[in-house]
């Protein structure tokens, strides 16, 4: 663990680190904490602190201590030692004190060199990075490797790795119960989806460094492109601008980018991950194609406002967020991230011709962000909408397949906040 403080302290020292650890309980809490074993069970009769218990002092826990330093693990060592009075099953602060310098991790001998490691502490950053190791077709281990070189010098990180077992969510959700300031998803459209949820209405602060396959929610926020995606992704965050969006709920789920019913939530499904990590983006474009020669007309029923309309539909869009890529959501040609609306978008087609022409005409329009003006596209915007399908559809969430129709989404204005590059370089 990357934000990992270690306590120890001679005999005569005990005494004034845990009421050091006392008066600095709130700060101490947002760190993992590691101390030798009587020091540690001190600390923790004394406050609520949870502590990794090494071995006593005199058992060799200083060792194990420096051990954690030299994997990189700890990022400072509170050390009162006692310079007059140490005793000889004492430990030596010289073996510590050269593992520190040499690996440039702080260490405090005393008071006053403790209470300047806190205090330089209250003012940093602690950043919890959630990080979807199988996502993208890249080497993840390098990806890292280069994410927490950019990061580490200036946030304290911690690094989550998601898994069968952890979703995403569940580690956001840790993370903010660990008072975290910054939480940073790193994965593909679904992972960001996942964490954003969790932070929905709190005022705690996304950051998105993606590596996914499309990566749309970060090219819709201006985030990132697809040249250099990781260095500038990282460079938002460090630079601190932050925008608040709207977020949705679709079928209690979240929704931060766009809910696909019918065509696209089909092209999805063709474009497994075997295709994705073999063909990248040109994946989907492989499977729209075909789904084209394959997709069928149904019957729609869309309520909003309290009105409700039939449409004979192809695909229906719903977007929060969409990047010009994302051609379908492209109804009236730009989806507003904080206008506190659904871009509803609703197309009919009768041949592959007639897609074709209809998809390149939206295209078009997303790039000049004017209306497409289609007789076979219907377009509106509301705050919240219900849709149901005969025979049911297929739903795509933020590049997920959730079920099929019915579902309902509603707008939540404003309750997202994420580091992103102003507005009026993305729109």
């Amino acid at each position: 663990m990357a934000r990992t403080i270690a306590l120890i302290a001679h005999d005569d020292k005990k005494d004034p680190l845990v009421d050091f650890a006392v008066r600095h309980e709130p700060l101490l809490s947002r760190y993992h904490l590691i101390a030798t074993e009587t020091t540690g069970k001190r600390i923790q009769e004394a406050t609520t602190l949870e502590i990794e218990l090494m071995a006593s002092e005199s058992l060799g826990g200083d060792a194990q201590i420096a051990a954690r330093v030299v994997a990189g693990e700890v990022i400072a060592v509170i050390f009162l030692l006692d310079p007059l009075n140490a005793r000889p099953h004492e430990p030596d602060i010289q073996a510590l004190l050269r593992i520190c310098n040499v690996h440039l991790v702080p260490i405090a001998t005393n008071l006053a060199t403790a209470e300047a490691i806190a205090n330089s502490f209250a003012q940093s950053l602690v950043a919890h990075l959630i990080f979807n190791p199988v996502s993208g077709g890249g080497n993840s281990q390098q990806d890292l490797k280069f994410i927490k070189q950019m990061l580490e010098p200036h946030l304290h990180l911690e690094v989550h790795l998601t898994s069968l077992e952890i979703s995403p969510q569940e580690l956001a959700q840790q993370a903010i119960a660990q008072d975290a300031d910054l939480i940073i998803a790193s994965g593909g459209d679904g992972t960001v989806s996942a964490v954003a949820g969790a932070l929905i209405g709190t005022d705690i602060p996304l950051g998105v460094i993606p590596r996914g396959t499309a990566n749309a929610f970060s090219m819709a926020l201006g985030i990132t492109q697809q040249i250099g995606q990781l260095r500038r992704a990282c460079e938002v965050i460090l630079a601190g601008k932050t925008r608040v969006i709207d977020a949705a709920y679709c079928n209690n789920l979240p929704l931060i980018l766009l809910a696909g019913i019918g065509y696209e939530a089909e092209t999805i499904e063709k474009a497994d991950r075997e295709a994705k990590t073999r063909w990248g983006s040109l994946a989907y474009i492989m499977a729209g194609w075909q789904q084209l020669d394959e997709q069928l007309l149904f019957e729609a029923e869309v309520e909003i406002e309290g009105e409700v309309r039939t449409f004979q539909a192809g695909a229906i869009t719903v977007a929060n967020a969409a990047p010009p890529t994302s051609v379908l959501a492209q109804g009236i040609g730009e989806v507003v991230v904080d206008d506190g609306l659904l871009d509803i978008t609703i197309a009919t087609v009768d041949n592959k011709l007639q897609a074709v022409t209809t998809l390149f005409s939206m295209l078009g329009a997303a790039l000049i962000k004017t209306t497409a003006e289609l007789d076979n596209i219907v377009h509106v915007r509301s705050r919240q909408v219900k849709i149901s399908a005969s025979p049911p559809q297929k739903v795509v969430l933020d590049g997920e397949i959730i079920g099929n129709t019915p579902l309902k989404i509603e707008c939540l204005p404003r309750s997202l906040t994420l580091f992103a590059p102003p507005a009026n370089k993305t729109q």
